[in-house]
């Protein structure tokens, strides 16, 4: 299976810089093609790649994200067949429209077995977002609606507040796409590539949950026990699950138990409840204090019945704080950068613009 990563992005976004830094830290050992447009950036020169241990086929099917569609289906299935990599990297034209780029390798996957259409990101330089909306409406507009990750360049020099304002922007465009919102520097390509690749926070907290789950029934059934408890609501039986981990609902079949060595003080929940996850990115910056404050207030009930919260996030002074809560347990302590601060709590009945609020969103 040859997975294919579209790198979209204006001239000048750094697409360029990006390809470098994922080729050198985040697909090592692949076998990989780029595919370039020629009317890209300044052309990468095989030197660069050939040390990669990258192969190359050059290209010149024009760009392909105006009409010639049918030359850049050949000439995926050819670079295909005749390397069979791991990876093909396309960096299209830097004004073309993204949708354009992704409809041209559907069709071409759905022709080619092998091939899977693995992510389509856009490079977005954070300090011309406003501008280039209003400049280049319909072209950029689109390379930014169509992006199921935004890669911020350039985020180190603009103030919190602007950064915030810039990604608010984006997002009204794109309320699902991760935004990368950390500085490259600060990041590897391994941080960089998760995040196109889409694993949310969500996704990570229940599988942790439900390896806690079954490492809890593995251990009732060794002590013989004939029920099964919610000690701390982490035991709970989880169906269902869609794609980007915002909304997944989640049924629940712990029932009360009388044993008195369980330790049972804390909420229970019945076969009829159903879980949901909340979850929000934002390069908002937070105090260890805030953060500490604000999972002293989930336990209260207001904000719904919650059973985790997790969290990495901006501290006001470069600094990263990293949250973990289970009822009346937070855990506060100092993290490593993400790609921008994301949090996502899990429970029953959640309030979500309540949360919100609470977490200043």
């Amino acid at each position: 299976m040859t997975k294919i990563d579209i790198i979209s992005g204006f001239l000048g976004a750094g697409k360029t810089t990006l390809i470098k830094k994922l080729l050198a830290e985040a697909y090592q050992g692949e076998k990989l093609v780029l595919i370039e447009n020629e009317f890209g950036e300044i052309s990468i020169d095989g030197g660069f790649l050939k040390e990669s241990g990258v192969q190359i086929s050059e290209m010149s099917s024009g760009c392909i994200c105006c009409s010639l569609v049918g030359d850049f289906n050949k000439a995926l299935k050819d670079v295909a067949a005749q390397f069979h990599p791991d990876r093909i990297l396309i960096e299209p034209s830097g004004v073309g429209k993204l949708s354009d780029v992704i409809v041209a390798v559907e069709n071409t996957a759905a022709e080619a077995p092998e091939l899977e259409l693995n992510s389509f990101v856009t490079v977005a330089d954070a300090s011309k977002v406003k501008v280039y909306m209003k400049n280049f409406g319909e072209f950029y507009n689109n390379q930014i609606e169509s992006a199921g990750t935004i890669v911020l360049s350039r985020t180190q020099k603009l103030s919190r507040e602007k950064l915030e304002a810039a990604v608010g922007m984006l997002r009204e465009k794109n309320p699902e796409a991760a935004i990368l919102t950390t500085p490259w520097d600060d990041l590897d390509g391994k941080t960089i590539l998760s995040a196109i690749e889409k694993v949310s926070l969500a996704d990570e907290l229940l599988a942790k949950m439900r390896a806690e789950h079954e490492a809890e029934e593995a251990e009732h059934a060794h002590h013989h026990h004939d029920h099964d408890h919610e000690g701390h609501g982490e035991h709970t039986h989880h169906h269902g699950h869609e794609e980007h981990g915002e909304h997944e609902h989640h049924h629940d079949h712990g029932h009360e138990c009388d044993d008195p060595a369980c330790s049972c003080h804390h909420h229970h929940h019945h076969a009829d409840e159903v879980f949901t996850s909340w979850g929000k990115e934002t390069p908002k910056a937070f105090t260890k204090a805030g953060i500490e404050k604000i999972l002293a207030a989930l336990d209260s009930g207001e904000y719904g019945n919650i059973l985790r919260a997790k969290g990495i996030v901006n501290g006001e002074d470069g600094t990263w704080i990293e949250f973990d809560y289970v009822p009346e347990e937070p855990e506060v302590r100092a993290g490593h950068p993400d790609y921008t601060g994301r949090l996502c709590v899990i429970g029953a009945e959640l309030k979500e613009e309540k949360l919100s609020e609470l977490f200043g969103l």
